[in-house]
């Protein structure tokens, strides 16, 4: 016997659960792509996107996930034998460095393990390269794997002096945690769809300033990566590349309407940090009666808004139980040592208080039918945070 029919509860790091309406946005039929219709709809995501990421700066929309996201920003910003600094704190920064190598760049990775960049190694290393071959330092404002969150203006600030671009990837952290690209001086911003934004997977975005467009075209830069042609765009499907992906649009219009002028950025930041909240608890409370039951990143300044990693002995066993027998889909332990013993629990986009409150219950349940030894009383603690927090 199962208890798992029913609505299912997706608590894994993205593709995050879609609000029925924006599905039922999306399930629409196509306008004439060369009519009027189109071009408005277009112009007003792309407005929309630039005041999610607090920014008037270009921005370059592309078909794709977040990993095109990489690709297009570093086309567009190096040339091969060209050198970034990216800094890491996870798995997520690893991958970024590893695509990057891959594309020919000299990636020079400054690892802080499963922790948030310190800024003051970031300006050490600055401070050595006094020639000014470092074009850009390059951060996860949340990695997604360790769940780990940098601090963007203590990063720029640690730049100071030096003539290297900020690229910040927030693929994981835009909309759910404050992101000001103008006001905290990032360069380039990335992200997608189907994390914070609420949609499904397929559309990726790059947000560039003006001193990145300066740079201008590279080696690496082909037309279809090309940044300029899709930022100065009139037609859409110069935006695209080609044809628009419409039903993407239509979601995008939707779900940016919610965040953005039906709850607003501050109340979603306020939510997602309320949510966090209500887990560390949780997970912290279990952790009084299991010394292996841990978060991964230590200090709460430096964890995200948007997901949270731990360590959890019999993590995979305890992931299989609340699938099979509670309908609660946890995240795998994507880059943990021991990832046997890791899971990640996502707060992300589109969640509520009874969300969080579904999944730990369920995960509460499991350690119990495990015999996972446990400390009592976190469901306990996580509603006290929510009944503080409401």
């Amino acid at each position: 016997m199962s208890l798992a029919f029913g609505h299912p509860v997706i608590a894994i790091p993205g593709p995050s659960p879609t609000p029925d309406r924006v599905l039922r946005a999306a399930h629409c039929a196509s306008p004439d792509i060369y009519g009027e219709e189109l071009p408005k709809l277009n112009q007003q995501v792309m407005e929309q996107l630039k005041h999610l990421a607090g920014t008037s700066a270009n921005l370059a929309p592309y078909i794709g996930n977040g990993h095109t996201g990489w690709e297009a920003a570093a086309a567009n910003l190096f040339a091969p034998g060209d050198r970034a600094l990216l800094l890491v704190s996870g798995h997520f920064g690893a991958s970024w460095a590893a695509q990057m190598t891959e594309m020919g760049i000299a990636v020079e990775v400054m690892d802080f393990d499963n922790a948030p960049p310190q800024a003051e190694r970031v300006a050490a290393r600055l401070a050595e390269d006094r020639d000014g071959l470092i074009r850009a330092v390059m951060v996860c404002q949340t990695d997604t794997a360790s769940s780990a969150a940098a601090d963007i203006p203590a990063i720029h600030a640690a730049m100071e002096g030096h003539p290297a671009l900020l690229v910040v990837d927030a693929i994981a952290s835009l909309g759910c945690s404050p992101m000001h690209m103008d006001a905290w001086g990032v360069d380039v911003l990335i992200s997608a769809s189907q994390k914070g934004l609420m949609c499904p997977p397929g559309t990726a975005f790059v947000w560039f300033s003006e001193r990145a467009a300066a740079r201008g075209r590279t080696a690496l830069t082909t037309p279809i990566w090309d940044w300029h042609l899709r930022a100065k765009a009139e037609a859409p499907w110069r935006f695209w590349s080609g044809t628009p992906p419409v039903p993407q649009l239509f979601a995008l219009k939707e779900a940016l309407h919610m965040l953005l002028d039906e709850e607003g950025l501050k109340a979603a930041w306020a939510r997602h940090a309320a949510l966090a909240e209500a887990v560390w608890a949780a997970v912290e409370t279990w952790g009084k009666g299991n010394p292996g039951i841990r978060l991964t990143v230590a200090e709460p300044v430096g964890r995200a808004n948007a997901v949270t990693a731990l360590s959890l002995p019999g993590a995979d066993a305890l992931r299989k139980w609340t699938s099979e027998k509670a309908g609660v889909t946890l995240g795998v332990g994507l880059g943990a040592k021991d990832p046997e013993n890791a899971l990640r629990i996502a707060h992300m986009g589109h969640c509520n208080a009874a969300m969080v409150m579904a999944t730990l219950g369920a995960m509460e349940a499991g350690l119990s039918a495990l015999s996972i030894p446990h400390g009592s009383g976190a469901l306990e603690a996580a509603a006290q945070v929510i009944a503080i927090r409401a």
